[in-house]
């Protein structure tokens, strides 16, 4: 298994950013694949339910990931940095829960929850995997993972999912959210 990353730097108009592209086609395959399922879970109109799913999908994925690098994998450890990463978004990381809560409030909630919780789900998830991608290639375990030092980087990373996992979801040909 080859696992390279290419650094692509792009003026947004609001600044430069990097965004570290993915080498290594297995771990892009295990990305891609957990945030589109991600996408479809965040539809599911019981609030609640669609954060349960989404957990339990990014928590399979570090296992795949995990097992694609020869990790040791560790599900509690998984869960807490997990949780780590969602409240170093700050008010971004309420966000989840607000669109599952509001599906709770007939017809205009669910349709703001169905709307706004499949893409946050998706990129989330996707930020997960690329951080975890560069974390495991680079020889790092769950144990070695910091995720106070990967902050801002996690938060760029989540920003940047937002759009990769709209095209991803045009290019499946997922129900648009």
């Amino acid at each position: 298994m080859s696992t390279e990353f290419k650094t692509e730097v792009k003026n947004t108009g609001s600044g430069v950013s990097a965004a570290v592209k993915f080498k290594d086609a297995d771990a892009e395959a295990i990305v891609r694949r957990n945030s589109l399922w991600a996408l479809g879970v965040g539809l599911l109109p019981l609030p609640g339910l669609d954060l349960l799913g989404v957990t339990a999908i990014q928590i399979k994925m570090l296992n795949e990931l995990a097992r694609n690098y020869k990790v040791e994998f560790s599900e509690n450890r998984a869960k807490s940095i997990l949780s780590s990463l969602a409240g170093g978004l700050g008010t971004l990381a309420g966000a989840p829960v607000l669109f599952s809560l509001v599906k709770v409030i007939p017809i205009l909630g669910q349709t703001a929850g169905l709307v706004s919780m499949p893409l946050s789900a998706g990129a989330f998830t996707y930020a997960v995997g690329k951080i975890f991608t560069q974390h495991f290639a680079s020889g790092g375990t769950f144990l070695s993972f910091d995720p106070e030092s990967v902050r801002d980087h996690f938060r760029s990373e989540f920003e940047s999912a937002k759009q990769t996992v709209k095209d991803m979801q045009k290019e499946s040909g997922a129900p648009h959210s």
